[in-house]
């Protein structure tokens, strides 16, 4: 069992950072997060790879306030999804064309679902950003939905702001990557350990009911 969850995190966040680099190929757009990812990228010269990275661990800062606890995948999450960002931007070329463009751009969208649907079936806990918008909604009596809304909001005018690409593929992830990871979900969820060490191990991976199943990106 730990075997496959640990593999099954490993390729997840794998992936959730080539879909990334995906994305940005596609130039049609990305989701919030990556919109300031890129805003603050293109500002300061860094890879943005290097950028989610840095960006995972202030978030993580703000979790002390809300009493939040990184799990394993938490810690992984906040590095690997911008090491292999940056990786998949080194590998995978920009296309010119309308028609490359919307290729790369769906490939972005089912690959981010699986790899979302994949980190969060492994029960190591949540993205550093996940973990922020569940860490409000405990804390301040909001909704998930409300909580995210109002990040994600402040995070992509900021990075528009600064200059991230912002266009059809913000939509499409927007409406797209619930129901896909909603749909893919049951495939990936690696059934909870039950009694004494299991559930000891759950909780200190920070496991919960509430972990939302649509992560931000670059959770």
């Amino acid at each position: 069992m730990m075997t496959r969850r640990l593999v099954q995190l490993f390729t997840g966040l794998a992936m959730y950072g080539i879909s990334l680099a995906l994305f940005i190929r596609a130039g049609l757009g990305l989701d919030p997060w990556d919109v300031f990812h890129q805003g603050v990228a293109g500002r300061t010269g860094l890879s943005i790879g290097v950028v989610v990275i840095i960006v995972s661990f202030l978030v993580l800062l703000l979790w002390i306030p809300l009493r939040q606890r990184p799990g394993f995948g938490t810690l992984c999450n906040a590095i690997l999804v911008g090491v292999f960002a940056d990786v998949g931007l080194a590998l995978i070329p920009a296309f010119s064309h309308l028609g490359g463009q919307i290729a790369l751009l769906g490939g972005a969208v089912l690959l981010n679902g699986i790899a979302s649907a994949c980190y969060i079936g492994a029960r190591f806990g949540p993205g550093a950003r996940d973990g922020l918008m569940t860490g409000l909604a405990r804390r301040t009596g909001w909704s998930v939905r409300l909580s995210r809304t109002l990040i994600e909001v402040a995070v992509l005018a900021a990075g528009w702001l600064l200059g991230g690409s912002v266009g059809v593929g913000t939509v499409l992830y927007a409406l797209a990557i619930g129901p896909l990871v909603q749909i893919l979900l049951p495939y990936f969820l690696v059934p909870a350990a039950r009694g004494g060490a299991g559930q000891a191990a759950d909780a200190q991976s920070g496991d919960r009911e509430d972990q939302p199943a649509a992560p931000a990106a670059a959770s």
